[in-house]
């Protein structure tokens, strides 16, 4: 899939990481949509696909590994590159077992961050198509 079929959804409660992640994906060749908060990703009704997302874990309210469980619980299954500052084993192994493409801790490496959303928006699937099994 080309790099610019695709959108690249940031979610961060830290606006200069949010500037400097979307600096990173567009200077890549990424569409990005940044937000600051898992309620303000919820609230966008219109997720272009293919897409993937890149999600901090901790933040205020509700944090990105229960953003992300939300997701998969409404249907909507994206491919999802979690990042930290604060990780932990059991944060990274429930990251991973609900399908999360990589997990990542910061200050972030470009070339691992651009390689798992590389990897990310692979796993993608167009606008109306389904995973086998999955109902969605």
């Amino acid at each position: 899939m080309n790099v610019t079929e695709a959108t690249v959804y940031v979610v961060d409660d830290d606006a200069s990481v949010r500037r400097g992640l979307e600096r990173l994906l567009r200077s890549a060749g990424h569409r990005v949509v940044t937000f600051g908060s898992a309620r303000e990703f919820l609230e966008r009704r219109d997720v272009e696909r293919p897409c993937c997302l890149v999600l901090d874990i901790r933040m205020p309210g509700q944090n990105g590994l229960d953003l992300y469980e939300t997701l998969i619980g409404a249907g909507r299954d994206l491919p999802v590159v979690f990042i930290t500052g604060n990780g932990d084993i059991p944060m990274a192994v429930r990251a991973m077992k609900s399908g999360a493409i990589d997990f990542l801790a910061k200050p972030l490496d470009d070339k691992e961050l651009l390689e798992a959303v590389r990897q990310a928006i692979s796993r993608a699937r167009p606008a109306g198509t389904r995973r086998a099994g999955s109902g969605t």
